[in-house]
Order: C-alpha cells, then structure tokens, then sequence
C-alpha cells in the first residue's frame, strides 16, 4: 500500500495555527477531495476535532492517545500502526495521511509521496509541515494555480516520490 502525506502548506510550511486551517481555497478543497476520494485517510484526534465530523466517501482513521475517546463514523486507534492496518483493511491501494503536524512529523519517514497543495504566502502559524529534504524526495509534478476571485493566494498542486537508493 502506498503511504502518501496529502497536505496544504505555505512556502514557510505553515499549516495551521489555533487548530484551524490558515486560508479558505476552494480549489484546494477540491483537490484535496478528488484526491482523497474512496480511499482511507488518517489524521490526529485535534484534526479531526477540527473539522467536526467525519468526510464523507472516505474511512476516517484518528489517531489518538485518549484510551476512552470515541468518534461516530471514525476508526479510533492509537498508534500509527494500527492506523495504517485499518488502512490495509480496506484494500485500498493508497492512505492518505491528512495531518496534522504532529503526524506528518511522525510519518515523514515511512511516506512513499507527498501530494501538497504549496500556498504561495508566508503565514505566522503554530503547526509546521516538516522540511522537504532534496536529498530524499524529488518533485514529479508541479501545477501552478493563480488567485482569482475564489482563492486568496497563488499556489502549486506539487507531487513528490521518495528516491530509492540504487542497489548493486
């Protein structure tokens, strides 16, 4: 199963701050959910908590360290493992780990790609995307999008893969 980071960070890698999201995208919404669509998708409990309830057309898995803590139409587990064998469960081919910063931290590692909604803005903010590292991850594609009337802030829909050592 492919493990991917799907996120909406500023060029300062910005993601949230007082746990809500720093901008309201429309195309950046619909990204995220025709990206998402049909698969699972994991996320931490203040995350979750964040947006309310559950997303529809896809298996929501929260993280969560509260042994008692329980959300209707979620899977509760409390380990990233566990997370990711929910995940497996479903046989999708792809889990989408949507946040939040302590989670792409924690997940960096062991993601195969990450697909990111790049907005191009610098935002004072209190949850961070860690560093891309050039050395570890090559850019694939790259889409840019300009504001308009609906969207605040020119962005990019960014695609990155984990390189491979090569192997004798």
């Amino acid at each position: 199963m492919i493990i991917s980071l799907l996120v909406a960070a500023s060029d300062n890698n910005a993601i949230g701050k007082d746990n809500k999201l720093l901008w309201y995208l429309p195309e950046d919404l619909k990204f995220f959910k025709n990206t998402s669509w049909g698969m699972p998708i994991i996320m931490g409990r203040k995350t979750f908590e964040s947006m309310g309830k559950p997303l529809p057309g896809r298996t929501n898995i929260v993280i969560t360290t509260k042994w008692d803590w329980k959300a209707e139409g979620a899977v509760v587990v409390t380990s990233i493992a566990d997370a990711l064998k929910a995940a497996e469960v479903t046989d999708a081919k792809e889990v989408f780990i949507t946040g939040g910063g302590e989670i792409y931290k924690q997940t960096m590692e062991m993601a195969d790609k990450i697909i990111m909604t790049r907005v191009h803005v610098n935002l004072v903010a209190d949850t961070f995307f860690p560093d891309i590292n050039p050395h570890t991850w090559k850019l694939l594609s790259n889409k840019v999008v300009k504001a308009d009337d609906k969207n605040k802030y020119d962005m990019s829909f960014e695609t990155w893969i984990k390189k491979h050592p090569v192997t004798a």
